[in-house]
This record gives C-alpha cells, structure tokens and sequence, in this order.
C-alpha cells in the first residue's frame, strides 16, 4: 500500500460511512483482492461480516493471509463480477464497496449493468460505495476504459440509485456514495 498512500483516505472515508449506520454491517466487496480494504472495514467495524467477492483463488489466499483472526468473520466468494450471473444467491447487503474494481470491466459501457446488478444485491436503504480511477483533468486519459466523473454519476442515476454523492477525489481515483 505504500506505493499509493492515498489509498489510506479511500478506506478511511468507506468505513466512516459504513460505521455511521449503526447495526447494518453486512457488506460485499467486489473485486477484494488481496485484502487491503476488507482489513481495514473488519478492523474498524467489530459487528460487520464481510462477502469478499474475487475471480482469483490466490487473491483470497491473500486475502485470509492479510485477515489473519478477523477471516472469521469474511466469507470467500470465488467469481468474477464481470460474468452475468455474479448476483445470484447472493444479498442482501446493507453496503457494497469496490475500490479500484470497475475499470476492470475493460469498457466503460460495462459499468451501467454493473451498477443495475449491485442495485440488485442491496437490501431497502442500502448503499454502494464505489471507488475507482476516472477520465479527464487528475484522471486517466483512456476515455473508453474509465468513465468521467458525470458519466460515472448518471450511470449510478440510471441504475436507480437517487442519491448519488462524491465524497472524495484524490490520486485519479473518486470515490461516490450512491443509494
């Protein structure tokens, strides 16, 4: 995490939202990798459980790694949010969180059905925090990989989300509540 010490703000501001509703803590990560942000949640929130959603098997080797005693408290799902049927059984969730994950979906385009299927997984009054790089002035140039931050805010409009908030910018990266 030192070759991005933003990233320190990014968890900081997720679990200050989440801690601020008191008795919903169950929370999906997508795309978890090795751990970083689910440490940090399980750490600072002593009732949450975690679903740790990644494609890779030796991120959550990791993952349990970095979790140490707290992996009691996450469940591994092995599966990759790029595939259609990601939701299914699953939720709900009183908050999902990606950092870092979207972008991964290798087209902008993709980040509307994401958006829909995370909306899907969210118990009434539920939450998505979503953190990832953008296009444009402090961003990233690919203007077909990352979305600008509007489009990025009417993509989470469209999925039905009603609030829409950005709650920080820093190191190309923007982190929005949406519920």
């Amino acid at each position: 995490m030192q070759k991005r010490p933003w990233r320190a703000e990014f968890f900081e501001h997720i679990a200050t939202e989440i801690a601020a509703a008191p008795g919903r803590g169950r929370i999906l990560e997508l795309g978890s990798g090795p751990g970083f942000l689910a440490r940090q949640l399980l750490e600072r929130l002593p009732g949450a459980t975690m679903h740790l959603l990644d494609q890779s098997n030796a991120m959550h080797s990791l993952a349990r790694e970095r979790l140490g005693e707290l992996a009691a408290r996450a469940t591994f799902l092995t599966a990759s949010f790029k595939e259609p049927d990601w939701p299914d059984r699953l939720g709900p969730y009183d908050f999902v969180v990606t950092l870092q994950a979207v972008h991964e979906l290798r087209h902008k385009r993709h980040a509307l059905p994401l958006h829909r299927q995370v909306r899907s997984v969210l118990a009434p009054g539920g939450v998505y925090l979503m953190a990832d790089h953008f296009c444009g002035p402090g961003g990233m140039a690919n203007d077909q990989l990352y979305l600008r931050i509007d489009e990025q805010q009417a993509a989470l409009r469209e999925a039905g989300f009603t609030h829409v908030t950005e709650l920080l910018r820093e190191g190309g990266l923007v982190l929005h509540r949406a519920a």
